[in-house]
């Protein structure tokens, strides 16, 4: 029976009494970010998390339909969540079945440097990344394009695009450029592509992912607007590549080159 608890993004208490050793990831970017960070404390990940490459831990299915049998089987004394990427279900029944969750909680910028700040300094007690460190340097600078109206379709067929309250809708903000649905009721509205264009956006972004727009699949919907084909892990990802995803944004859209 532990007496330390260390209450997550949630508030909930997760028991801890120790830093953890052996840690499962069910979100890609936090999969990275222990990867990079702790690479011998990770022991599993999702099919979903492709960074960095050539990871070699075990691999437990999806953010969404994790292999809890899986996990428990690799006894680790911390499984790390995010509360949009998985399900509240899987979270209880791990921890019902003895397997302490942490939750993180990521809807804008400040939200992910902080939350990784408290994972790696209070939870696994190695101090802070160098990566963090210059993550928060750069995401701190001044908007470098601002005024310009833009649009960020997720998904098409149908339409799914950035809408309030999201990462990925802060990381554009950050950037001085506003997103034409940020003022929808949905975090990811579905929308028609005629409500789309009529948004009025002067540039759209399209992401590789979730679904991978490309050079041939994407632009030919917005004929007279600037089309811009971006990563999908400088849009959405909150571990190491925030160090480099605003320089990289920038440089996409017309912005400083990447140093």
């Amino acid at each position: 029976m532990t007496d330390r608890f260390v209450a997550d993004d949630l508030g909930t208490a997760v028991p801890l009494p120790a830093p953890p050793r052996r840690v499962v990831s069910l979100v890609p970017s936090l999969t990275e970010a222990l990867a990079v960070t702790v690479p011998d404390r990770l022991v599993g990940a999702t099919d979903w998390c492709t960074h960095p490459a050539g990871l070699d831990v075990t691999r437990v299915r999806g953010t969404k339909n994790p292999d809890r049998a899986a996990i428990e089987a690799l006894q680790p004394d911390l499984v790390v969540a995010n509360q949009e990427e998985n399900r509240r279900l899987d979270v209880e029944r791990l921890r019902a079945a003895g397997v302490p969750v942490w939750v993180t909680v990521i809807e804008s910028v400040d939200q992910a440097l902080a939350s990784m700040r408290r994972l790696f300094t209070e939870v696994l007690a190695v101090g802070t990344p160098g990566w963090l460190d210059r993550a928060t340097t750069e995401w701190a600078r001044p908007a470098e394009l601002p005024g310009t109206r833009v649009a960020v379709p997720v998904w098409r067929d149908p339409w799914m695009v950035i809408g309030a309250r999201t990462f990925t809708g802060d990381v554009l903000a950050r950037l001085g450029l506003v997103n034409v649905f940020a003022g929808s009721a949905d975090r990811y509205p579905h929308v028609e592509l005629e409500q789309l264009r009529a948004a009025g956006p002067e540039l759209v972004l399209l992401p590789d992912e979730p679904y991978l727009f490309t050079a041939d699949d994407g632009p030919e919907a917005f004929p007279g607007v600037r089309s811009v084909l971006v990563s999908g892990r400088q849009l959405t990802w909150y571990g190491p590549s925030l160090a480099t995803a605003r320089a990289e944004l920038l440089a996409a859209v017309g912005g400083r080159p990447v140093a």
